[in-house]
């Protein structure tokens, strides 16, 4: 499948819910039973096949499905160079007002209720928008009777895309159960419930089109179940049901050109979803395992070229240095098709497979080299978090007129030296065709009016050191640039190191 086509459609869609709460108010929390308890819901829903209207089924779960609003504060900038290298700058001389403005934010979306003391599962992203300035500030929930309560986040996972929420109540909640998944088949009936567009209490219904379906968007967690029950924005978070009231997915993301429901949903599995929800209403840290290896499914031209089945395996583009894949013996050019002693395939994807592992543990991993199978064991490190992933797969292009986002000092860099900095990584180095253990700072920008422009410093450039000191880090430098300006230096000398050439000693006025 071309990951391309996807690229447009795959919306994570934060969808809108209502909520409801009507159940034993004043009794006990442990009188209470789920709402989807298998001796209610034997007098719900016929044993085989769906029922002749989903009335019964909706007024016993509708009560634990909520609604979920939140209010996150949100850095503007304040300066007409918003978004470029120099805005820093210009706030610095006077011109942007001081500090950086506010604005407030707000997303909604579904979620439900797991136990009678008000824990809520919804999606990571309907309480942390991919917005990273957004500060999430407060939550509240809503209930099918419009009542409203205040809740706190216990815990959230970006990777699976789960949040457990807490409502501040002591008062009894209905609840429901997850349910098995993987006994799930296509052309079954389910139901989703939630609050599309902000209209509470949406239900909608539909079939199973596939159990485990990979989207190609890549990740450990691309594997869902997709259905045609109409799933818009604002549905995210909330619970996909099967005819015996199991929670057996939850609503995640939607495939559509227009952002609106087209009959293709998709919903995280229950058997995915229901370990690393009990791990966060725990508070246990979630680990995972870690290869340490860039991979790319086999089309069928790959497969064709190498002898190998259609949708079986992956291809290693790059192993990262020092990475438990690279220790082991694994190269790039190995394709992988065993993992753990399960194929590798399109619905069960390494990335999946290792992750659901511990760090620590040992498995075999059979590749295909040079033709010839090759059994390898593999001591899996510890999966590194989204936000590091993010930044170990970061591209740099050089020759990119768009700067990059502001390096990690306080604006001297950016006054002082008239260049704009950001640390060196795996992915950046990769980029510049540099070593990835190579020490030092990439120029992101460069003011054209400064000195460093008129001596030839450009984008991608790398700073080794300056005035003979390493500088590793964007702090080394900014200690360096402090340290020449306290002495009254009128410029610092940096060596400087550019692709296709050797380093080389380059004095900058300090302005």
């Amino acid at each position: 499948m071309n990951n391309v086509r996807y690229v447009y459609g795959l919306s994570s869609a934060l969808l809108v819910g209502g909520a409801t709460l009507s159940l034993i108010t004043g009794s006990p929390l442990g009188a209470q039973v789920a709402q989807n308890d298998g001796a209610v819901m034997d007098q719900v829903v016929p044993v085989a096949g769906a029922p002749a209207s989903f009335a019964d089924l909706t007024a016993q779960l509708q009560p634990a499905v909520v609604n979920i609003a939140t209010r996150q504060r949100v850095e503007v900038a304040n300066n007409p160079f918003a978004g470029t290298p120099f805005a820093e700058l210009f706030n610095r001389r006077g011109g942007g007002g001081g500090e950086p403005q506010t604005r407030e934010a707000q997303s909604l979306g579904s979620g439900f209720i797991i136990s009678a003391d008000g824990y809520v599962v919804t999606n990571n992203h309907v309480i942390n928008p991919p917005d990273s300035r957004a500060k999430l500030e407060s939550i509240t929930i809503t209930t099918t009777d419009g009542t409203e309560y205040e809740a706190e986040l216990v815990g959230a996972d970006a990777a699976s895309d789960l949040a457990v929420l807490k409502i501040k109540s002591n008062k009894p909640f209905p609840y429901v159960r997850f349910g098995d998944s993987s006994a799930a088949r296509p052309g079954d009936w389910v139901v989703a419930i939630g609050n599309p567009f902000g209209l509470n209490g949406t239900v909608t219904s539909g079939i199973i089109s596939a159990v485990y379906r990979n989207t190609g968007q890549g990740g450990a967690y691309d594997r869902y179940i997709q259905t045609d029950a109409s799933i818009n924005r604002g549905n995210s978070g909330g619970p996909l049901f099967d005819m015996r009231g199991n929670v057996i997915g939850i609503n995640n993301a939607i495939f559509s050109p227009s952002g609106g429901s087209v009959g293709i949903g998709f919903a995280i599995p229950a058997e995915i979803a229901a370990p690393i929800v009990q791990k966060l209403r725990s508070g246990e840290e979630i680990q995972r395992g870690y290869m340490g290896v860039r991979l790319q499914p086999i089309d069928e031209d790959f497969a064709a070229s190498l002898g190998l089945p259609k949708r079986r395996g992956e291809l290693a583009q790059t192993v990262e240095d020092g990475s438990p894949a690279a220790k082991a013996g694994i190269r790039s050019g190995d394709v992988l098709t065993k993992v753990n002693g399960k194929d590798v395939t399109a619905d069960q994807t390494v990335s999946f497979l290792v992750a659901n592992l511990q760090p620590g543990t040992s498995i075999p991993v059979e590749v295909l080299r040079d033709g010839k199978r090759v059994n390898i064991n593999v001591t899996l490190g510890k999966r590194p978090t989204e936000a590091e992933l993010l930044q170990q797969n970061q591209t740099f292009d050089p020759e990119a007129e768009e700067p990059m986002a502001p390096g990690t000092s306080d604006g001297t860099i950016e006054q002082k030296l008239g260049m704009q900095v950001m640390p060196m990584n795996a992915g950046v180095a990769r980029s510049l065709g540099v070593a990835a253990d190579l020490q030092g700072v990439v120029i992101a920008a460069v003011d054209p009016n400064g000195d460093a422009a008129r001596k030839g410093l450009r984008r991608g450039d790398i700073i080794l050191s300056a005035n003979y000191q390493a500088t590793p880090t964007v702090e080394a430098l900014l200690a360096q640039v402090n340290a020449a300006t306290a002495e009254n230096r009128e410029a610092i000398l940096l060596r400087i190191q550019r692709r296709t050439t050797p380093p080389a000693f380059i004095a900058v006025r300090l302005r």
